[in-house]
């Protein structure tokens, strides 16, 4: 800053703050601005930065190639572990959680008749109300898609195993042999 100007320490951090933030724009083109002008030349000098993209990649493997676990698997045990968690733990307390808030809000309220404050609990509680309701049927739905995959892989399964013993030379000339 000039030797003929007082620039509040706040200001001066601010905009230590904002160089920072904006990737070092020009400290010179701010001294004396107010915190708004600051901002708006770092945002400004920021955007003249040249832009590059990098495309991030899970493994240094051939292009294209996922990275991640070569084994890909499917835990019937652990989706079935989760579904009984929701239906005998999440649920249930969520189910709790809504009742004791609507318990207390319905104690409030009444505390609050004839008041702003009245009218403004109920807004809550119904807001409260639909989002445990939208959280709840996530839970069903969630549960459901777990008990689903798992029917869905073993259905999969028998159905590739099936293909597969049909295109086997083995299974074709077990079945020629029975005929």
């Amino acid at each position: 800053m000039s030797s003929g100007t007082h620039v509040p320490a706040q200001e001066v951090a601010y905009v230590v703050d904002v160089v920072v933030l904006h990737g070092g724009a020009n400290v010179k083109a701010m001294r004396g601005m107010g915190s708004f002008e600051a901002e708006w030349a770092a945002s400004k000098a920021a955007t003249q930065q040249p832009v590059g993209m990098r495309l991030n990649r899970a493994d240094d493997g051939p292009v294209g190639g996922g990275g991640g676990d070569q084994d890909l698997s499917s835990d019937a045990g652990r989706k079935k572990t989760a579904a009984n968690d929701i239906e005998t733990d999440f649920e249930p307390n969520t189910k709790k959680a809504g009742a004791w808030a609507k318990e207390a809000t319905d104690t409030s309220m009444k505390a609050f008749d004839g008041w702003a404050t009245a009218a403004g609990l109920k807004k809550a509680e119904e807001t409260w109300g639909n989002q445990a309701k939208a959280l709840m049927g996530r839970l069903a739905g969630e549960k459901s898609a777990l008990r689903g995959t798992n029917n869905l892989f073993i259905k999969n399964d028998q159905g590739i195993g099936d293909e597969l013993a049909r295109q086997s030379k083995l299974y074709q000339l077990s079945q020629h042999s029975h005929n």
